[in-house]
């Protein structure tokens, strides 16, 4: 019994986890926490709670995405609390496809969008999903099927480690790894991230906007 809790303490500790700070220019417009645990099926899982409260109607997403042992897809499941439009997103990885259900004001419809070799979820507005992407880069450009559920589309993304460059962290000069993920609608996106793969800073110059871990965390 002693051994069992222990290995399903392991199970449920995190592999990473914390918060960023999101803003536009130099004002704050969200927080984001996020834990990435073990699964028992030799996969893991991402959790992330974005909160968009500096304005008129208050946003919260939240996405739970089960990845296989690979670091491809597997399940999803996304829920949007926008008083405006609330709604739930399931997905799911098939053979070749990915499924995804929207469930709102019970109303429910679906979308299949073609899979790639490599197929992620991503979202402009949640940013500790792009870690899943970061996994992924080389030092030789690679490209990413992307799915973005809340627009239902799709896009085919290139991503590549630019190697260690200079930076800055919460306003102090620092050297990361810099990976840059090109191609989509918000044109170049830049991941900063640890030697060992933790993700540190996101930033998405076209829209002025850039996530960073908070101090100390």
């Amino acid at each position: 019994m002693i051994a069992l809790a222990a290995v399903l303490a392991s199970l449920q500790a995190p592999l990473d986890s914390g918060v960023f700070v999101v803003r536009q220019d130099t004002v704050e417009i969200a927080r984001e926490s996020f834990r990435l645990l073990p699964s028992p099926a030799g996969g893991f899982t991402l959790t992330a709670t974005t909160r968009y409260d500096r304005g008129r109607p208050v946003v919260v997403l939240a996405p739970l995405v089960a990845f296989t042992a690979d670091s491809q897809l597997a399940t999803l499941q996304y829920d949007v609390a926008d008083p405006r439009e609330p709604v739930r997103i399931l997905g799911q990885l098939g053979r070749g496809r990915v499924t995804l259900r929207y469930l709102a004001h019970a109303i429910e419809r679906a979308r299949e969008f073609p899979a790639g070799a490599v197929t992620l979820v991503l979202d402009d507005s949640v940013f500790a999903l792009y870690a899943a992407a970061a996994w992924r880069a080389s030092p030789v450009p690679a490209t990413l099927t992307v799915i973005y559920p809340r627009g239902a589309r799709r896009a085919t993304l290139t991503i590549r480690d630019l190697g260690i460059e200079a930076t800055t962290l919460n306003r102090n000069p620092t050297t990361l790894r810099h990976v840059v993920v090109s191609g989509g609608a918000d044109g170049a996106v830049h991941l900063w991230l640890t030697r060992d793969g933790r993700l540190l800073k996101v930033e998405i110059p076209a829209r002025r906007v850039v996530a960073e871990r908070a101090p100390g965390d």
